[in-house]
């Protein structure tokens, strides 16, 4: 707490009043609500990931040189291993896709629409930020190639078919990873990948409910297809296969 104390105060010129420990999400990484004197209220993050924290801070800066909904970096010393960025609020699309269900009962032309606009945002996401990025800093790989698909194919078979019992033929399996593999060696790897674009990761603020984009340091080169499918197929948000559909021709 003394860290995030001083940093915050060197970041700001506002001493601290509260520092509350946000819930922790899928990583490592630790999440603070730090509020100062005068009411600003800004995300202090503890990693000891030093790798992860440095490409998500360059990211975040190129990216908003361009203007790219992204979380302002207020302070950071990685020595500390913290950082201090923009508080984007507790409202994330899956949150939101949760509050409309509740109330509505199913999936609202609303959301659909909700949805067109980050499809319209990622087109301009995976231009940009292409352009912008030290890919350099990408890890493990800087590029979606043939061993990162072959990272996730094998993470499917084993930490879902086989953990949910599924049969399946692993040699036809094999197969078909092959040609999915095949295909998508072909397209041209000349957009950002985000690689983790999916509702827990997109955050809805003020009552306009602008999309803001959060967990992009997995990010590298790649084709357009996977981001897509990361968000239309987010087994989270559940959406309906008619309007998955809809979205997929929209955006293609």
């Amino acid at each position: 707490m003394d860290l995030f104390n001083t940093l915050f105060e060197k970041s700001t010129g506002q001493k601290v009043v509260s520092v509350t420990l946000l819930p922790q999400s899928g990583s490592n990484r630790k999440y603070y609500r730090i509020v100062g004197e005068n009411g600003l209220s800004l995300i202090g993050v503890n990693s000891t990931n030093t790798t992860e924290s440095k490409t998500f801070l360059q990211f975040t800066h190129s990216m908003r040189d361009t203007g790219l909904k992204v979380p302002k970096i207020y302070g950071e010393d990685l020595e500390k291993d913290i950082y201090i960025q923009e508080d984007l609020g507790d409202m994330s699309l899956y949150q939101h896709i949760l509050d409309v269900r509740a109330k509505e009962g199913y999936f609202t032309r609303e959301l659909e629409e909700l949805y067109r606009t980050i499809l319209d945002d990622l087109k301009i996401f995976q231009k940009k930020a292409a352009r912008v990025v030290d890919f350099s800093l990408c890890y493990p790989r800087s590029a979606f190639d043939e061993r990162s698909m072959d990272w996730d194919l094998q993470y499917f078979k084993y930490y879902f078919l086989r953990l949910a019992k599924i049969p399946f033929n692993e040699e036809l399996l094999e197969k078909d990873f092959d040609v999915l593999k095949e295909y998508l060696l072909k397209q041209p790897l000349d957009i950002f990948l985000y690689r983790d674009f999916q509702s827990r990761n997109i955050m809805l603020r003020g009552e306009t409910k602008e999309p803001w984009y959060i967990d992009y340091q997995g990010g590298r080169r790649g084709a357009r297809h996977y981001d897509v499918a990361s968000l239309l197929f987010d087994a989270k948000a559940d959406i309906p296969a008619d309007v998955r559909d809809r979205l997929a021709r929209y955006f293609f």
